[in-house]
């Protein structure tokens, strides 16, 4: 199986934790809006704007899959997690790893929403005050909740994974969260990792394993920057 990823090319964004899974399990695919040219953006712009599709994708990411198209990036998951081999086989382990999936996409829509908690189609600099209050809130009730809660599952797990006993999707995701998270903010993320040791180490030993380590040395892994879901805001990194 050819999978074909549809995601901005300028972006980590929500794409990139299905692209971490792809690379964990060497898959083969294609990040079609990366490609130059009508073949790239256009291409997937023509998926997107195809009245005809009896199950059209809402927005990027989606995935093409045979003659399968699948959306919403947990779903993408779930999905790629048993063909991968990056999910529990079982039925209730692998509806735990969705459940923490979803919970993980809760999480990014927070983290978004710290610097455009007003409206996305707003600059920053128009919802500063909003941005400013919204941080505050999200690094004095959200992180504690969310992060807390994914360390009590991780620990509760044995501390190596945060399901079964080998690496999953959902562990490539927290590794995900983590790095973003020290991009955005990274005084507040320094001083908050103490508090969370086994999410610390599990992104450690996620950027470790082979495939990943290749993945973030290469060309394929787009940088951090200003248009994605973490964007650093030195006025917010109090």
């Amino acid at each position: 199986m050819r999978y074909e990823l549809y995601y901005w090319p300028s972006i980590q964004g929500r794409g990139e934790f299905v692209r971490l899974a792809l690379e964990e399990a060497g898959a083969d695919y294609v990040d079609i809006a990366r490609r130059p040219g009508k073949r790239g953006v256009p291409a997937m712009m023509k998926v997107l704007d195809d009245k005809h599709m009896a199950r059209p994708p809402y927005a990027p990411p989606f995935l093409k899959a045979g003659q399968l198209v699948i959306a919403q990036t947990a779903n993408i998951l779930l999905y790629l997690g048993q063909r991968l081999n990056l999910a529990p086989r079982d039925e209730a382990g692998k509806l735990w790893a969705h459940q923490l999936q979803l919970t993980i996409a809760d999480l990014v829509v927070h983290i978004h929403d710290t610097h455009h908690p007003v409206s996305g189609w707003l600059y920053y600099e128009e919802q500063k005050p909003a941005a400013k209050r919204r941080t505050q809130d999200f690094w004095r009730y959200r992180v504690p909740k969310f992060l807390g809660y994914f360390e009590r599952v991780l620990q509760h797990n044995g501390g190596g994974h945060m399901v079964g006993r080998r690496i999953s999707y959902v562990d490539l995701s927290m590794f995900e969260i983590v790095e973003g998270l020290r991009y955005a903010f990274p005084k507040r993320m320094k001083r908050f990792e103490k508090k969370v040791p086994g999410l610390v180490a599990l992104r450690d030993r996620v950027a470790k394993r082979p495939r990943i380590a290749a993945y973030l040395a290469s060309k394929r892994r787009i940088p951090f920057s200003q248009w994605g879901i973490y964007r650093y805001f030195k006025e917010l990194d109090g």
